[in-house]
């Protein structure tokens, strides 16, 4: 039996006209992957209307033979040579190229960038580049393309090289080679081209075969977004695609959000000598656990010493294709693998002209064709990876309305470092960072202060009572302890009930109050962000508390108004 040949996935973009279709049709008539009469279809239809023999109508005919079922997804387009299988991921125009690079379903592992030799570098060309730096795709090789209607001049293609160079290396982006090729003519396609004797590189081909296939994803910890619950006989089947990692019965793990942790019964088949004891990264399949939970799609099945990221604000880098501007606070649905959620751009931090690069900050929107750096808000908690660390679970789209608008790549947490504004000088004072050397000498040998903790915490301590009925008061107690963790703040409800129960036995009339005041206090000191839902309190006992803690640490709190947890973020933040 021979080894399973390896299948490249890869991405060919370029400016409208730079002969990307006749690049393809060329690929698929050189490689002989065709389907059975469709050069002889082509070679009809271009003799019925007059022309010469395009390639590119090649493409056009291969895609009616997928829409008929006879291939696999019209999306992808399949060829061969001697070393391994290719899959083309054919994005006919800008926003297609963008929706299918960033689903999880077509991640492209190298890429083609075409560059008319004639036209130049247009700005289309220079977006497409930056795209490709926004996903991470670092194998990327530029066909200079028409190089007979320069008559194969040498010095236009170094200059074409060395332009372009220029632009890609400020992205990180350094192609592996660049090779002056005529689509049409075949020139520098599959041989070396004798009208171009002065390139000494590969041909496409065997460029193409140079490229290296990714490994490793099974090594990277799991990563299984759950696609759909099925129900068979007695049997609940999880079913999706192992991004990353591998999985094997007996295995525990962990399903998150959520935190539930269960242990795998079987991985299922349709018939049983397909059975196997354990998959890995790519493979799609279906799971059974021996805990009966309610699962659901978009979950994440992971290891419990390898979790995901979960949080309702992250960092993001994205491009914008849009109809309408992308607007801050505006609605938007986001897709991220299984995932799919209501967000909002809850800041932009900067918008950077793709094809100038040109930077501009403190803007409240991003128009077509711009990418900018952005902080992402969730409707609920998602999970993911820092697109770093995991391409498949770091990237997304944005919907608006109906249409894939945008999308890109999630860079990080928020985590906020702006010193909150001062109520006046005595708090500035007391909470102005202090250098690390200096603060060494100024506390070796003493012991740790409140600002210390809170530095480490990376987050300003404050006492939260929440006043209104009382049932109000603990279901907001506990939501809002649950939202200030998932936005990565340490938080705490001191639970009324229990503080009297345990330690306030003894406390006659009001007293009570101002002993869990203290209590608060020293939680305080800790850095953490304490919840008090207190139950009724008159205001003279409320004001005694806010004395004890101190009015710049103590937040009182509607339990029955409206109000999003993001307005704490801020009052919270301390600088680092």
């Amino acid at each position: 039996m021979t080894d399973k040949r390896d299948t490249l996935k890869i991405v060919v973009v370029g400016h409208v006209d730079h002969g990307k279709s006749t690049l393809i049709g060329r690929l698929l008539y050189d490689t002989e992957s065709l389907p059975e009469g469709a050069i002889a279809k082509v070679k009809r239809i271009c003799k019925e209307k007059g022309k010469s023999f395009e390639y590119a109508y090649l493409l056009d005919a291969f895609e009616e033979e997928q829409k008929q079922g006879i291939t696999i997804d019209t999306t992808q387009i399949q060829f061969f040579t001697q070393q391994r299988d290719y899959v083309i991921i054919d994005a006919p125009g800008h926003k297609e190229f963008l929706k299918n690079m960033i689903s999880g379903a077509a991640n492209a592992e190298a890429a083609l960038l075409i560059i008319d030799a004639h036209e130049g570098i247009q700005e289309q060309s220079k977006r497409h580049g930056y795209i490709l730096s926004l996903l991470g795709i670092k194998q990327v090789d530029v066909l200079v393309n028409k190089m007979d209607l320069i008559d194969y001049s040498q010095a236009k293609f170094d200059q074409i090289k060395a332009e372009f160079n220029n632009f890609l290396s400020t992205l990180n982006v350094h192609p592996q080679q660049y090779i002056p090729v005529s689509a049409f003519l075949g020139e520098n396609i599959t041989t070396n081209s004798a009208k171009m004797a002065w390139y000494t590189g590969e041909p496409v081909l065997r460029a193409l075969d140079m490229l290296h296939k990714e490994r490793g994803l099974a090594e990277k910890p799991l990563r299984l977004p759950i696609q759909d619950v099925y129900k068979f006989d007695d049997r609940r089947i999880i079913a999706g695609r192992l991004e990353t990692g591998c999985l094997s019965v007996g295995d525990k793990i962990l399903i998150s959000p959520g935190g539930k942790t269960t242990t795998v019964k079987t991985i299922e088949a349709w018939v049983d000598r397909d059975k196997q004891a354990a998959v890995e990264a790519g493979q799609s399949v279906g799971i059974t656990v021996t805990d009966e939970f309610f699962n659901q799609r978009g979950e994440y099945i992971s290891r419990v010493a390898n979790p995901p990221l979960q949080a309702k604000l992250f960092k993001a880098s994205l491009v914008w294709l849009g109809k309408h501007d992308l607007l801050q606070n505006q609605k938007y649905k986001l897709k991220l693998t299984t995932q799919e959620v209501e967000c909002e751009i809850y800041a932009i931090e900067k918008v950077v002209d793709a094809a100038s690069l040109d930077s501009n900050a403190n803007v409240q929107r991003v128009k077509i064709n711009d990418v900018a750096e952005v902080i992402i808000k969730t409707k609920q908690v998602v999970c993911f990876d820092d697109f770093s660390d995991n391409q498949s679970t770091g990237r997304f789209v944005l919907v608006d309305g109906y249409d894939v608008s945008g999308g890109g790549i999630i860079t990080g947490l928020y985590t906020a470092a702006k010193t909150p504004a001062a109520e006046n000088t005595e708090f500035a004072d007391a909470h102005k960072p202090v250098a690390p050397i200096a603060r060494l000498a100024a506390t070796a040998g003493k012991p740790l202060v409140r600002l210390e903790r809170e530095q480490r915490l990376r987050q300003k301590g404050r006492v939260i009572w929440l006043t209104g009925s009382e049932e109000a008061q603990f279901n907001r107690a506990v939501s809002l302890e649950r939202e200030l963790f998932d936005l990565e703040k340490q938080a705490y409800y001191l639970d009324r009930q229990t503080i009297l129960d345990q330690f306030l036995r003894e406390s006659t009339g009001d007293d009570w109050i101002a002993k869990l005041a203290d209590i608060a206090k020293i939680l305080l000191d800790t850095g953490l962000i304490v919840i008090l839902a207190s139950g009724t309190v008159e205001r003279d006992q409320l004001e005694k508390a806010r004395a004890i803690i101190g009015k710049h640490d103590f937040l009182e709190i509607d339990a029955e108004a409206a109000g999003e947890v993001g307005e704490l973020t801020q009052l919270t933040d301390v600088a680092v």
